[in-house]
């Protein structure tokens, strides 16, 4: 597709758009603590196999979600495959191996800000001067908040890279879902996508099977990921973004970092730093102007 749509609401956020992006924050801000777990029993490609797996299987007992796909459509169903299922899921599982977890969230954040400059180059300027401003504010809080953790982690380059790649994709599909989710609904959109991305991504599940040891662990958390950090959870992020825009819907991944900070604060008695506040404070800010009309 060359090129991307706008979305059916301009107004500010509405509750549900609110609604929405907290819910994903919760979901994603723990996806990557989901993943390190699994990786402790099964293997890379097992993990994002099974994950799109899930996905699907959760997403297709849902009637609705088996409706019919026109043929013209299946090229953006087959890009939100590759470059927002099968390519992230298989990235990210093989990262975290070196990369730590929080990391890799952090390195997520910079997702609103790639969306941005591919919905430019796409033709799509439906945002005001304020909200470009609060995507750069937020892409500051976000890079305060993950300071400490960055610097302290000595991140192997390669695995960055791999995030990084990662977020290309999840940049695309924010821009390619919207038309598509405006006609058939985001369940039906991710429900197909899902499927391909299985098909895709059994080749390195098999073949990972053999270094693999279902613990029960482990295996738990790639069940919670994939039915609901990988099925459920894309369904509300296509919903998203098909109500406010590839723009102003990305802003759901600078929240990723900031429930990861808080959880670790208020469960595990993790430490905050001085700066990872002010980011915070940043991050407040930028959504408050991404969100308004």
């Amino acid at each position: 597709m060359s090129s991307t749509g706008t979305g059916s609401r301009d107004g500010a956020f509405a509750a549900t758009d609110w609604a929405i992006i907290g819910a994903l924050a919760l979901i994603w801000g723990s996806a990557f603590l989901w993943i390190a777990i699994g990786l402790d029993a099964l293997a890379p490609g097992v993990v994002a196999w099974l994950r799109m797996v899930l996905g699907a299987a959760a997403l297709l007992l849902v009637p609705r979600s088996r409706r019919r796909i026109d043929r013209a459509d299946w090229r953006g169903i087959a890009i939100i495959a590759i470059a927002g299922n099968a390519a992230p899921a298989l990235l990210f599982a093989v990262a975290e191996q070196k990369l730590d977890s929080a990391v890799a969230g952090m390195i997520t954040s910079a997702t609103p800000v790639a969306t941005l400059v591919l919905a430019f180059s796409l033709g799509n300027r439906v945002v005001t001067r304020g909200q470009v401003s609060g995507l750069i504010a937020g892409f500051i809080g976000v890079l305060a908040m993950a300071v400490p953790d960055v610097l302290g982690a000595n991140a192997p380059v390669a695995e960055v890279g791999l995030v990084l790649l990662a977020v290309l994709g999840y940049a695309t599909v924010n821009n390619v879902v919207v038309p598509l989710q405006q006609r058939y609904g985001a369940l039906v959109v991710v429900a197909h996508a899902q499927v391909l991305a299985a098909l895709m991504l059994t080749p390195f599940g098999l073949v990972g099977l053999r270094s693999s040891e279902f613990d029960l662990g482990p295996v738990m958390a790639v069940v919670f990921l994939g039915i609901v950090g990988t099925g459920f959870s894309r369904v509300l992020s296509a919903t998203l973004v098909g109500r406010v825009g590839p723009q102003r819907g990305s802003v759901v991944a600078y929240f990723v970092p900031t429930v990861a900070i808080v959880l670790g604060v208020m469960v595990r008695d993790e430490s905050i730093e001085a700066i990872q506040i002010v980011g915070l404070g940043f991050v407040l800010v930028g959504a408050a102007l991404i969100s308004r009309r």
